[in-house]
């Protein structure tokens, strides 16, 4: 807390997303600190903002950069620390955030997800695309009406021959269903413009080598999107959608994002379910750096 604290001045709600600890124990913590003339606060409307007292950094000096060295999860923060500063001034996610949550509550005939979600896939560029973890393709479907092409990856058989009759039913020639894992995708080296995981990492073995084997089949600017929830605690979810994860944070994706070696990495959460279990979606993207 208190290297973090010597970096930047936080609230206790931000400290709670920063460490993953309960608002009674950093609570508990803080008041130890004041009391020990060690941290002060200060009030900017409905927030309370923490420091260390300036006067105290010297002596505490060798023991924070001790504790720096020494502490495992120390680069873990650090990133969720960027991040939360990030949230802080970002007005503009908020703004949509907000948005997002008022769309489609009042009825207006015609206005919907759907009708939006296809008008925006219709903008895309004509695109090599991955759809990793395709399930039955609905989504590459939709990407191939705009797309160059789309190579949907699933590792069920069912699932890429349902897939591949529907594309030829349908006349998609742009679309091909390929057997595979998302972690080894069937697909050649920087081939593709667009890496897609649509809720389909939690399913991975290994998130970070799925995010890795992206990395591997994008060009050079390429970019990857992943749709996924954020991390919970329901763990039927186990049983009941054969989920391996229980969702990730935004931090742990900014962190496997980066481990593959990935630029301009942005994550945030654009979905909130309104009943329990009140599931969340997140959305990452990144790019391959030339």
């Amino acid at each position: 807390m208190l290297l973090l604290l010597l970096e930047e001045e936080l609230t206790v709600a931000e400290m709670q997303e920063i460490l993953g600890m309960s608002q009674s124990r950093i609570s508990a913590s803080l008041a130890l600190l004041k009391r020990e003339a060690i941290a002060i606060n200060r009030r900017v409307g409905k927030n309370i903002f923490y420091s260390v007292r300036p006067e105290t950094v010297s002596s505490l000096r060798s023991i924070l950069d001790a504790a720096r060295r020494e502490l495992t999860g120390a680069s873990h923060d650090s990133a969720a620390l960027g991040l939360a500063l990030r949230k802080r001034k970002d007005k503009a996610a908020e703004y949509f955030n907000k948005l997002a949550g008022k769309f489609g509550r009042t009825y207006i005939p015609g206005r919907s997800w759907q009708a939006l979600a296809h008008a925006l896939l219709r903008l895309l560029p004509p695109l090599v695309i991955a759809d990793l973890g395709a399930g039955e393709g609905t989504l590459s479907q939709l990407l191939a009406r705009s797309a160059q092409k789309v190579i949907a990856i699933d590792n069920s058989e069912k699932m890429v021959e349902f897939g591949g009759n529907l594309a030829r039913e349908h006349g998609f020639k742009n679309l091909e269903y390929r057997l595979g894992e998302i972690e080894d995708p069937p697909i050649e080296e920087e081939s593709v413009d667009l890496a897609l995981f649509s809720q389909a990492l939690h399913h991975a073995s290994s998130p970070q080598k799925a995010v890795k084997a992206a990395h591997r089949i994008l060009r050079d600017g390429g970019r990857i999107v992943i749709l996924d929830l954020a991390r919970h605690s329901h763990e039927q979810a186990r049983e009941l959608y054969a989920d391996v994860w229980l969702g990730f944070s935004e931090v742990e994706l900014q962190q496997i994002l980066k481990r593959a070696d990935f630029s301009r990495i942005e994550v945030s959460i654009v979905s909130r379910e309104t009943q329990a279990p009140n599931f969340q979606t997140l959305l990452a993207t990144a790019t391959k750096s030339r």
